[in-house]
């Protein structure tokens, strides 16, 4: 049950039920447990780590859409967050309505949240991606109004390695074709360009956390292994890190694309990067939808010189499950669908039992530690800070977060308002425009809190202001 939170004097909205209990016990898998103790954040060996409350707030508002996985639900409304999990996506004008009063919000890769929808988000204070890609959010806006964002960058990996081998195997020989055909009570039996992948070279572009788990399967399978990244790694087992784009293509059979959605990708993959590929090539995209140039795709596929492609993300996609995947959303679509051993997957490359479910745990006690306690380790849109956790031997310790424009003579500012009391510890961070303060001040009455707040919020450079108690 949750706690129930002390009043403060003189406000009419300052009491809280949020407890900030991390005993936590959920499954990530079928045959695996996860385990959370308030020891992992910090905090004085053998003490228990206070329950924080933000001030001056209702009950924290979670918004949850793209039907986000149980266990991030559950570890959020075990706080007792008042949680609303929707199925489906939202669009911009209905998030504009639905966001208003929201503290926390859960999407997926569907949802957009904009520039507007953000600025509508008055109470929002966190963000949760739960996938790995967060061009979905205009990070930049984000941040500058004090709205941090996290998401989860490893869990579904495994996942979508796992797809492309399978997507391997059944390029070469041509198993989406021959099921289609015997679901349509066409017997062809046929050998003709189908292919062991034992001793074929794949290429892997992007040797990140996807990319060096696919390298791994692969060359369990027999396969050759090469890679281009923009950086020199270190590679697993024998693979080979090529120096250029180009020779990746000109020595690999098949070509698979694990890079985020950047300028610098756009494209990455058009006709003059098919047209270096090896003739009857297989190209693999299951990254990002802008990555791929599709209309040379399709033309490099009608003239045989790929054979093949599987495509697990496109330019614009469906915002809900049904007949959407035609001429109306992408230009192209039903030139591709009618295409020969073309695998077409709707975005499932990270959709396993496993992968949300981990990514549920990931980003759930991510928000939960920001909203808590003010940690912004793995944000990606803010600094890194974080400081160990309060304690019950401090029972009149004031947490202060601060967000504020990165401009000299703030900490100045802050210290002065600060100074009245102990500081006991302080850690500080800037990126780019935006700079965030938490720092931990002792012997603070619950009535001094209120003065506090307000003094913070009077400072110019104040973008966000958050006090825990």
């Amino acid at each position: 049950m949750p706690s129930a939170a002390r009043d403060i004097p003189n406000s009419d909205n300052l009491s809280r039920t949020v407890s900030n209990s991390f005993n936590l016990s959920l499954s990530t898998s079928p045959v695996a447990t996860f385990n959370s103790s308030s020891s992992s954040l910090g905090g004085h060996k053998g003490t228990s780590a206070k329950q924080l409350k933000p001030f001056i707030t209702s009950d924290i508002k979670v918004l949850l859409l793209e039907n986000v996985n149980k266990t991030g639900q559950d570890i959020l409304a075990r706080q007792g967050y008042q949680v609303e999990a929707l199925k489906s996506s939202l669009s911009e004008d209905e998030l504009v309505q639905k966001i208003r009063d929201v503290h926390v919000i859960g999407i997926r890769s569907k949802t957009k949240l904009t520039s507007k929808v953000l600025h509508a988000a008055k109470n929002l204070i966190v963000i949760g991606c739960f996938c790995i890609g967060t061009n979905q959010v205009d990070l930049k806006a984000a941040a500058q109004n004090g709205i941090c964002v996290f998401n989860s960058p490893f869990s579904n990996s495994r996942s979508v390695a796992e797809l492309v081998i399978a997507e391997i195997i059944a390029l070469a020989r041509q198993l989406g074709d021959r099921s289609n055909e015997l679901h349509n009570g066409v017997w062809n039996k046929v050998s003709a360009g189908c292919w062991e992948v034992r001793g074929k070279t794949l290429g892997i572009i992007g040797y990140g956390h996807i990319g060096n788990q696919l390298s791994v399967l692969a060359e369990a399978m027999g396969m050759r292994v090469v890679f281009y990244d923009v950086v020199n790694l270190m590679s697993m087992g024998t693979a080979q890190q090529v120096n250029s784009l180009n020779a990746l293509l000109a020595g690999a059979d098949f070509v698979t694309v694990h890079v985020p959605e950047l300028p610098e990708t756009q494209n990455m993959i058009g006709k003059e990067q098919l047209e270096k590929m090896r003739q009857g090539s297989y190209l693999i995209n299951a990254s990002r939808g802008s990555v791929v140039d599709i209309p040379a795709l399709i033309e490099a596929s009608k003239s045989g010189k790929i054979a093949g492609a599987a495509l697990d993300v496109y330019p614009n996609e469906p915002g809900g499950n049904g007949n959407y995947f035609n001429n109306e959303i992408n230009s192209w679509a039903e030139d591709l669908r009618a295409l020969k051993n073309i695998i077409l997957t709707p975005h499932i490359g990270g959709s396993t039992e496993e992968a949300q479910s981990a990514i549920g745990v990931e980003v759930a006690e991510a928000l939960v530690r920001y909203v808590n306690e003010g940690a912004t380790l793995g944000a990606v849109n803010m600094p890194e800070v974080n400081l160990r956790s309060l304690t019950l031997d401090e029972p009149n310790h004031v947490r202060v977060v601060y967000i504020h424009k990165n401009v000299p003579g703030v900490l100045r500012k802050v210290n002065e308002i600060l100074g009245d009391h102990n500081v006991d510890k302080q850690m500080t961070d800037s990126r780019g425009e935006v700079a965030y303060l938490m720092a931990d001040i002792s012997n603070v009455n619950t009535s001094e809190i209120k003065d506090l707040y307000q003094s913070l919020e009077d400072l110019g450079s104040r973008i966000r202001t958050r006090v825990l108690y």
